[in-house]
């Protein structure tokens, strides 16, 4: 076998033996193995053409919310993750909260959803969108981190286990320092880089410190810490959902599409649309006794 296939369930959709087996015949394959009951499988994978597999498998299963990823079985497990962070570590995204604060949150909104999308470039969208928060008060940061930041399902749970299996956990965000230094710290990432609001008076200039940490800056992200550490690059997995992670999707050993907008789901070589982060540890193989709960 020189690759696997992996079906994975969701919140909203069981993986019952019954999908393993609608796969299954689709492709002609064995039995599965089931790395967690009613949650996940492998399946052994002869086939080179792996994408013509992942299709096969998702028509098979007409239309379940059950995630697909087809991939080479070696270096399976990562030695490194690179993470978005707003709509990927966490469930909002912090600057349309902060917009909130101010009473424009549908318009930062609007611009946020149309840079993640691809239809604006990502840096002259970020410049905008703070200078429209000009005069925020620091501490009403503190408020909205406290009372509006969700984690997303599985985070701590993905960072833990791939810590305790000797994997770096760095999350590198196109968002704030406020709130990556905050979020890397609970769910478990040893390092974070993000853009810095500058501040005077107690209340944000409505500026973001130069250079922005956009599309690039996560690319170079991802190279520099595989550089540092001495890794492959199919030793690498990254994980977002927005087209400015794009380039790092594209760079890593695995990229993988969370939760992601269309034209990052159809670009990135996998996709987690249904599973919350666990997925991710279920795509390199781990079992659910392995999974570590912080």
């Amino acid at each position: 076998m020189s690759n696997v296939l992996t079906l994975i369930g969701s919140p909203a959709q069981a993986l019952t033996e019954d999908h393993a087996a609608e796969a299954a015949r689709a492709l002609n394959l064995g039995a599965p193995d089931w790395l967690a009951p009613g949650m996940a499988c492998d399946f052994a994978l002869d086939t080179g053409d792996i994408k013509a597999a992942e299709d096969a498998a998702r028509a098979a299963l007409n239309g379940a919310a059950i995630d697909v990823v087809a991939q080479p079985l070696a270096h399976r497990r990562k030695k490194l993750l690179v993470a978005d962070m707003d709509s990927t570590i966490i469930e909002q995204e912090c600057i349309d909260e902060l917009a909130d604060a101010v009473g424009i949150k549908p318009q930062i909104a609007e611009i946020t959803e149309r840079a993640m999308r691809g239809d604006l470039e990502f840096e002259p969208a970020l410049r905008e969108r703070v200078s429209l928060l000009k005069g925020l008060p620091v501490v009403e940061l503190e408020r909205v981190y406290n009372e509006k930041i969700s984690l997303m399902p599985g985070g701590p749970a993905l960072c833990a286990t791939m810590r305790a299996n000797g994997a770096t956990c760095a999350l590198v965000s196109g968002g704030f320092t406020f709130f990556t230094a905050r979020i890397a710290e609970r769910v478990g990432f040893q390092h974070n880089q993000a853009n810095v609001l500058l501040m005077e008076d107690g209340k944000l200039t409505g500026q973001v410190r130069e250079p922005i940490l956009g599309r690039q800056a996560k690319l170079d992200a991802l190279i520099q810490f595989r550089g540092k550490l001495g890794l492959a690059y199919e030793e690498t997995l990254a994980v977002g959902d927005g087209a400015n992670d794009l380039a790092m999707i594209g760079e890593a050993g695995l990229g993988v599409a969370y939760h992601a907008k269309p034209l990052v789901a159809e670009a990135a070589p996998a996709r987690v649309t249904y599973g919350d982060l666990t997925a991710l540890l279920y795509i390199q193989g781990y079992r659910a006794e392995e999974i570590v709960t912080p």
